[in-house]
């Protein structure tokens, strides 16, 4: 493959970059109904998939399941698949199993370790600075400002292994099939968590945007961890926000393989470009970048149902 230097977002998808995205599935996306201000609402989402040619997402929260309201926009939209999923901050009891097995019940698909209330992110925090930080970290500070924020979350005991309540969790996932994700977690306790996943029989482990500075995993850490049977996540609004480089992620995706990685947009922000167009510049970009338009598909298409499906 050729070299190529991309250093900034597409301007505009051309009728290429769309075409690498029919039929894909967005495993990330953040609309309405949130306590976070949203462009767009879960229904208004799934009209803008279908009348471009994408086949679904998964609706994530922070702070609750989206179980049910994914089935309701299944039924409301025809042709569109809309998934839910859980995310085990404090909001839904942390590493909680029957939060995790209520989840599974529903048809949940994928289920986030911590995001907000990981012990490994730090934007949230008071201390955590004011540059670039995403939308939720006000809200975690007004909710340590009240005094009833419990202790910040990691995946490890005090020896260092995965912890009896990170197993128990670990086994329903399996049961119910669903997609392990390892939230904001940091890469001490991403490789563990892989790794036991594995091991427990969780056939679906991905890791969740690789390059967001929480996580900052280099190429040669990801290329590792597909290794070990994960995906990797590539979120555009990562790079399109500038937390991390182009360079940077077409270096990973290279060294790890399109086989192995994952397209997401992680979009539906008030002040980012709509989601459809969004997974759109990402393709552009990275055809820019020197990847095919089979190589795209494979990333944003085949592997996105492989996990969901």
């Amino acid at each position: 493959m050729a070299t190529h230097t991309v250093n900034a977002t597409a301007a505009s998808p051309s009728s290429q970059a769309w075409e690498a995205i029919q039929g894909a599935y967005d495993l990330q996306v953040h609309v309405a109904p949130d306590i976070i201000a949203r462009r767009i609402d879960d229904l208004g989402l799934a009209r803008e998939f279908l009348e471009r040619g994408l086949k679904g997402f998964v609706l994530k929260s922070h702070y609750m399941s989206t179980a049910e309201r994914a089935k309701v926009v299944t039924a409301a939209i025809p042709g569109i698949a809309a998934y839910g999923a859980i995310t085990l901050n404090h909001s839904v009891g942390g590493l909680n199993p029957v939060a995790v097995d209520i989840a599974g019940r529903s048809g949940a698909k994928i289920v986030w370790f911590p995001t907000v209330d990981a012990e490994n992110e730090t934007a949230g925090l008071p201390t955590g600075g004011n540059k670039k930080l995403p939308f939720w970290a006000e809200i975690q500070r007004e909710i340590s400002a009240m005094g009833i924020a419990p202790p910040r979350m990691t995946v490890l005991d005090p020896a260092g292994g995965i912890s009896q309540a990170t197993r128990s969790c670990i086994e329903l996932i399996a049961k119910h099939d669903m997609i392990l994700a390892t939230g904001h977690l940091g890469r001490h306790e991403i490789f563990p968590l892989v790794k036991a996943a594995r091991e427990m029989k969780v056939r679906k482990v991905l890791v969740t945007h690789a390059e967001f500075p929480s996580q900052n995993l280099t190429a040669e850490e990801q290329v590792q961890l597909a290794d070990r049977g994960a995906y990797i996540e590539h979120c555009f609004t990562t790079m399109h926000t500038g937390k991390a480089t182009w360079a940077g992620v077409i270096e990973s995706i290279r060294a790890v393989n399109p086989e192995r990685c994952l397209l997401s947009t992680d979009l539906g922000q008030t002040i980012n470009p709509p989601v459809a167009e969004g997974f759109a510049l990402f393709a552009q970009t990275l055809i820019d970048g020197g990847f095919s338009v089979k190589e795209i598909q494979r990333m944003a298409v085949t592997n996105s149902a492989a996990l969901v499906e």
